[in-house]
This record gives C-alpha cells, sequence and structure tokens, in this order.
C-alpha cells in the first residue's frame, strides 16, 4: 500500500514495526558475535593446553590443575553479575564491549569441553543447538500467547536443576547425571522462546539510541546464556566423549 494512501495508525504501526525489527537484530548481531568469540577463544585455548584430560601440557596443568581453574571458571559467572547490576548506570558501548569481554572468557571456560567430547560431537550438537535455538526463538517472536505463566514455571525448574546438579557432585550417579542432561535442555528450550518474547515486549517506540541499545546488549546477553547452557546440557545428553 502506498504510504500517501495509509492511515495515520496504521502509518505508526509500521514505523514500530520497523524499529522492532531493527531492535531485534541489533538483539541477534550482538549475540552471534559473542557466540563467534566464544568460539574463537575456546578453539584456540584447546591447541595450547593439550588433547585431552589425561595429557595437559604446562598451560593446561596452570588453568586445569592449579587454584587458577577457579578464575577461570568463576568470572564468566561474576561479570555475568557484575553487567546485569550496572547496566542501567554504564553506557551503552562499554555494556557491548563488557558482554564481549564476557563471552571471551567463557571461551576459556568452555575450552575444557574439548579436551572431555570429541571434536566431531561437539560440532554436531553445536548446530542441532543452533537449529533448536533458532526455531524455538522464532516460535517466541511470533506467537500471540503470551508465556509469562511458563517463565515463572522454567525459572523454577531453573533453581531445581542446580540443587540437583550440587547433590549429584556428592552422589556421581550417571543415571541422575542422564536426567539431569535431558530437563536441563527441556528448561533452556523453553526459556529461549519465553526470553525472546519477553526481550521483544520491552522494545518501547519512543526509547532513544541510548537506551535501546542497552535493551539490545541486555537482550543479547539473556539469549546467548540460553543458547549456551542448551548446548552444555545437548552436549551432555548426545556428545561422545574422548
Amino acid at each position: 500500500m502506498n504510504n500517501r494512501f495509509m492511515s495515520g495508525a496504521n502509518a505508526q504501526a509500521a514505523q514500530i514495526d520497523l524499529g522492532l525489527r531493527a531492535y531485534m537484530l541489533g538483539v541477534y548481531n550482538h549475540m552471534t558475535t559473542a557466540l563467534a568469540i566464544t568460539g574463537f577463544f575456546a578453539l584456540g585455548l584447546s591447541f595450547l593446553v593439550g588433547p585431552s584430560l589425561n595429557e595437559l601440557t604446562s598451560i593446561g596443568y596452570l588453568l586445569y590443575g592449579s587454584p587458577l581453574k577457579w578464575v577461570v571458571m568463576l568470572a564468566p559467572l561474576g561479570m555475568v553479575f557484575y553487567i546485569s547490576a550496572k547496566l542501567n548506570s554504564m553506557s551503552s558501548q562499554k555494556a557491548r564491549n563488557l558482554f564481549y569481554i564476557y563471552a571471551g572468557l567463557m571461551g576459556l571456560s568452555l575450552s575444557s569441553l574439548l579436551l572431555v567430547y570429541t571434536g566431531a560431537s561437539v560440532v554436531r550438537v553445536f548446530f542441532i543447538t543452533a537449529a533448536s535455538f533458532a526455531a524455538l526463538s522464532l516460535y517466541g517472536y511470533t506467537t500471540k500467547k503470551s508465556l509469562s505463566g511458563l517463565g515463572s514455571f522454567l525459572m523454577m525448574g531453573v533453581f531445581g536443576l542446580i540443587i540437583a546438579q550440587v547433590v549429584n557432585i556428592f552422589m556421581a550417579s550417571s543415571g541422575l547425571d542422564f536426567i539431569i542432561s535431558i530437563v536441563g535442555v527441556l528448561i533452556f528450550a523453553g526459556l529461549t522462546a519465553y526470553d525472546t518474547q519477553k526481550i521483544k515486549n520491552m522494545y518501547l517506540a519512543g526509547d532513544n539510541n541510548e537506551v535501546s541499545d542497552k535493551k539490545s546488549v541486555l537482550g543479547a546477553l539473556t539469549l546467548y546464556l540460553d543458547f549456551i547452557l542448551m548446548f552444555q546440557f545437548l552436549l551432555m545428553f548426545l556428545g561422545n566423549r574422548e
């Protein structure tokens, strides 16, 4: 329809839709860039630490056989809490840069997966995760049904999952480990759809560029975590160990 013959309401709706698509594209661009950074650091470090956990190099022992391993494991967790807590008080550019630094640290942390699982299975599970994520995120974006109730249920599931993982540290049960991997996949699959809808609903046409950019970084961080955690649980379920 020619814009000259559109009603004011239709023109406004079209403008909002255009802004929403640009906003969501920014979210996915940030997320994709962060995943690429994570993969680069994970793959790069894997060549330095050794072919497996049984054949670590001196760098591998430094990262995984010394107290430094706790820094590698906990630094990404500390950064995600810092970014979430300080987002409102920092510039969008700083938030974006910190997000990418966080993605690099996550890559260092995830490099150990390449010492445990075969490279072929890691690649296979990554593409399974990517295809599943794309379908679930598309559903969350397009569905007219509110997923807010699902989100509350899934967040309770996350806390239950954490408790089960802590318990299994002491039990070392392969059966419970299998159940945790399946439940984890289901929970973060659901959260992918829920978070996509929530991020979409965060968009306001009246936001200035700075606020919109901050929201897109926060949205990208949320979806990035959904992707990474779904990937890890799928790898536990489908991955082939070295």
